[in-house]
C-alpha cells in the first residue's frame, strides 16, 4: 500500500531529517512510527500525504509515486488526525466531522447525516453533535478528530501524535478505542508517538527512528521487546523490556488455586489472623476488595471498604497475557492474582512462581501469537 524507496528529507541548511528510509507499510495494517523528538517520525509520515516532499529516493501510494499525483486529490483520499484534534472552532461537531465529504461534493444534508453515524461509531453521543469544540472534553475532541478523518471512509489513515494531549486514564481508554475501531474497519494506518509503550500496545509493525532520521529497526511489538537490534533500541525501549514482553505470550492453561472469599453479608462474622488475607465478593460472585485483620476491625467501626486500595488491579481473566496474571499476583496483598470468567465472577487464584514457570515452558516453545489487543 505503502513504499518508501531510499527516501531522504534534506533542508536548504543541509539538516537531514529523514536519511534514506526503505520501509513497506502493509495494507490493512497499524504501523507506528517511535522514537525521541527530532528523529524523523512525523516527517515520514507528512510525506505520504505531501504536506512534506522529499528530497530524494521515492514514495508510492497504491503504486503511484505521490509527488506525481495532485496533492489535494491525494490528501482528500487520506484521513488526518493530528494532536489536539485540530477541530475548526466556529462549525459545530456535526460540521466538523462532514468536512471532507462536503468538499468531495456530497450535499451538506446527506453528509451531516453520515457523520451521525460515525460520532457514534467513535463511542461519543449523537447528541454531542450540535456542541462546539470548546464545549467537549480532551477526550471528547479527539474522538470527533477521529471521526473527522473516518467520515469519508478513506483507505488510508495517517495519526500524528494523537493522543498526547490527553491525561493518561483518557489516553488509555483512546487508545482502546483506535485497537476496537481498526478490529473493524481495517484500515491502512500509520500512527505517530514518541511512547514505546503506545507503540508496543496498538502497533501491528513498528518502526524505530532513531537521531538524524534513520531507521533503526522495523519490526512486530514482540520481537521488538525480545530481540532489539542494537544499544539504541534497546536503550529506548528501556529496561523492563522482559516484563513488558509478557503481553505477547498466553495465560491459557495457567494453574488456579482456591482463594478465601466471602460476601458482604458475611464479613461481620470473620476471624482472621494478622496473615489472613479475604476475598470480598459482591452478590452476584464478582470480586471488589480484599480485607485482612485490620479491614474487619475498620469495618465493625463503620468505616467503608469499599474504597480498598487493593481492588480491581489484582483481577485478570485466563484467556488474556501472562503479563496481566502476573499483574494481577503482584498486585494481591495475599500473592494470589484473582482469575474472573467472562461475566467478572471468582474462578480461582493465580501465583507468580505459576507466571513464571508457564514463561519457562513457553520459551521453549514457538512465541505465541496474539491479537493487537493483547488477547489470544
Amino acid at each position: 500500500m505503502i513504499h518508501f524507496d531510499s527516501v531522504t528529507k534534506r533542508y536548504p541548511d543541509g539538516t537531514v531529517a529523514v536519511d534514506d528510509l526503505t520501509l513497506d507499510v502493509p495494507e490493512g495494517a497499524l504501523t507506528v512510527f517511535v522514537g525521541p523528538s527530532g528523529c524523523g517520525k512525523t516527517t515520514s509520515m507528512r510525506m505520504i500525504n505531501r504536506m512534506i516532499d522529499p528530497s530524494s529516493g521515492t514514495l508510492t501510494v497504491d503504486g503511484d509515486d505521490v509527488t506525481k499525483v495532485d496533492p489535494v486529490k491525494l490528501r482528500l483520499g487520506i484521513g488526518y488526525v493530528i494532536q489536539s484534534a485540530g477541530l475548526m472552532p466556529h462549525q459545530r461537531v456535526v460540521d466538523n466531522v462532514a468536512t471532507v465529504p462536503v468538499l468531495k461534493g456530497e450535499s451538506r444534508r446527506a453528509a451531516r447525516k453520515a457523520a451521525l453515524g460515525v460520532l457514534e461509531r467513535v463511542g461519543l453521543d449523537p447528541q454531542l453533535a450540535n456542541r462546539y469544540p470548546a464545549q467537549l472534553s480532551g477526550g471528547q475532541q479527539q474522538r470527533v478528530g477521529v471521526a473527522r478523518a473516518l467520515a469519508a471512509d478513506p483507505p488510508i489513515l495517517l495519526m500524528d501524535e494523537p493522543f498526547s494531549a490527553v491525561d493518561p486514564v483518557v489516553r488509555e481508554e483512546l487508545q482502546t478505542e483506535i485497537l476496537r475501531l481498526q478490529s473493524e474497519l481495517h484500515k491502512t494506518i500509520v500512527f505517530v508517538t514518541h511512547d514505546i509503550d503506545e507503540a508496543v500496545k496498538i502497533g501491528e509493525r513498528v518502526a524505530v527512528f532513531g537521531s538524524g532520521g534513520i531507521l533503526q529497526q522495523y519490526d512486530e511489538p514482540a520481537r521488538l521487546l525480545s530481540n532489539p537490534a542494537n544499544d539504541f533500541v534497546a536503550g529506548f525501549i528501556g529496561a523492563d523490556r522482559g516484563y513488558r514482553g509478557l503481553q505477547f505470550r498466553h495465560a491459557t492453561g495457567l494453574p488456579l488455586h482456591e482463594i478465601r472469599a466471602v460476601a458482604e453479608s458475611g464479613i461481620d462474622g470473620l476471624v482472621l489472623g494478622p496473615d489472613d488475607w479475604v476475598l470480598v465478593n459482591r452478590p452476584d460472585g464478582t470480586p471488589f476488595a480484599w480485607i485482612n485483620a485490620d479491614g474487619v476491625d475498620l469495618h465493625r467501626k463503620g468505616s467503608s471498604l469499599y474504597d480498598s486500595t487493593y481492588g480491581g488491579g489484582s483481577l485478570f481473566r485466563p484467556e488474556h497475557s501472562l503479563r496481566q496474571a502476573l499483574d494481577a499476583a503482584l498486585s494481591s496483598p495475599s500473592g494470589l492474582g484473582a482469575a474472573v470468567d467472562e461475566d467478572g465472577v471468582l474462578i480461582g487464584g493465580v501465583t507468580a512462581d505459576d507466571v513464571l514457570a508457564a514463561l519457562n515452558s513457553q520459551r521453549r516453545e514457538a512465541l505465541p501469537k496474539l491479537g493487537s489487543d493483547g488477547k489470544g
